[in-house]
């Protein structure tokens, strides 16, 4: 399979977070049980300094960009999909701010200084009934100003590393209707978790509740103030499709080390031999590699784009297609194992289960291909 690093430096980011998979992998079934999350493996990242990836070297980060982090994220879900999942929030809200300074000044140097010394962080923006936010729903989360200070009130569900998070970014609407970001420490009296989180799916994630019950914080701390709006274009969200083909790789790799090691007495060699698993093989290659050079070329592109503000098309195009093609490729793992594949002591089902929840990730694929069809359809009216 091709390797799409092209400097030392990723080559040893990569190296160091290889070292973790096999220990990963091994930590993996943990998580299968309910209320469970990877914080060994957080643990074990934070050590080689990953939370700090996208930091700025100012602030005592390693300053990466958008290339590097996609590949650390495709690398780390390959060891564990929840992992990837739940440590790319981090760096892909940091990495955000690198590239848009988006946030005011004062409560950003609060961001930033709790990343350096070793915080985490991940925005709380679904709630209950009020559909998805990329769909443009607004929040029922409330703030209202208090003098000097903000009263939050309201419930985040679907908070994707809930319980290992120092500081949320929540989404709250205020007396003018405008949607505000705001600061909020996890510790903060008022802020408790739920779990509410039963997914068969990434449940190592603890994509847990978050409760506001009139929480207090400075009025410093909003990160920005927009009118409702759907989200505008996000290169790091890339790290949703790496996080899925980095699980695909996983699969694949299982499979292909059963295929040529498993030797049944009915054919007397590898089963990798047969025509049949051998068409299979060259099927899970070719979609995965295909998948692979659409997600870094994507990368590429946006990382060259000089108005990433137009480039949101791509982006949306890129998480669809190398998420499906990231369960296919599973499928088709499966296939090859055969039935022991669906053995809860194998970790083929995890994957199969796992990889499905990209599905749900944003943007969803009914959202795109409406627009798409709605913009086709007005295209060829005006003629």
């Amino acid at each position: 399979m091709e390797s799409f690093i092209r400097t030392e430096k990723q080559r040893k980011l990569l190296a160091k977070i290889e070292e973790l998979i096999p220990v990963f992998q091994k930590r993996e079934p943990q998580l299968d049980a309910p209320g469970s999350f990877p914080f060994d493996n957080i643990e074990d990242l934070k050590k080689i300094n990953y939370t700090k990836l996208t930091l700025p070297t100012e602030f005592g980060g390693q300053g990466l960009g958008l290339y590097e982090y996609i590949l650390a994220q495709e690398t780390i879900a390959v060891g564990c999909g929840s992992t990837a999942l739940s440590i790319g929030w981090t760096n892909g809200t940091i990495l955000e701010y690198v590239e848009s300074h988006h946030w005011n000044s004062e409560a950003a140097k609060v961001v930033l200084k709790a990343i350096a010394n070793g915080g985490l962080i991940n925005t709380a923006s679904s709630e209950n009934n009020a559909g998805s936010p990329t769909r443009g729903a607004i929040p029922t989360t409330s703030v209202v100003r208090d003098g000097d200070d903000l009263v939050i009130t309201g419930e985040k569900i679907f908070t994707t590393a809930a319980p290992a998070l120092t500081h949320f970014i929540i989404t709250a609407t205020n007396e003018k209707k405008e949607i505000e970001m705001i600061l909020v420490p996890s510790n903060t009296k008022g802020v408790s978790l739920k779990d509410t989180w039963d997914s068969l799916a990434m449940r190592g994630t603890a994509s847990q509740t978050v409760i506001l019950d009139h929480v207090r914080v400075p009025d410093t701390y909003v990160l920005q103030t927009r009118s409702p709006q759907l989200n505008a274009a996000k290169g790091w969200l890339l790290h949703i499709p790496a996080c899925y083909i980095g699980i695909a790789k996983a699969a694949r790799n299982y499979a292909l080390n059963f295929a040529t090691s498993y030797i049944p007495s009915s054919l007397g060699k590898p089963i990798a031999e047969a025509p049949n698993i051998k068409q299979l093989i060259g099927e899970m290659e070719l979609t995965l590699t295909t998948a692979r050079h659409m997600l870094y070329g994507t990368v590429e592109r946006y990382e060259h784009c000089e108005d990433k503000t137009a480039f949101k098309e791509p982006l949306d195009v890129t998480k669809i297609e190398v998420t499906n093609a990231a369960m296919k490729v599973v499928d088709l793992a499966m296939q090859i194992v055969g039935a022991r594949a669906l053995s809860e002591s194998n970790p083929m089902h995890r994957y199969f289960l796992n990889v499905r929840a990209g599905l749900y990730n944003p943007p969803m694929s009914d959202v795109i291909q409406t627009k798409f069809a709605n913009e086709a359809i007005a295209k060829f009216m005006e003629k």
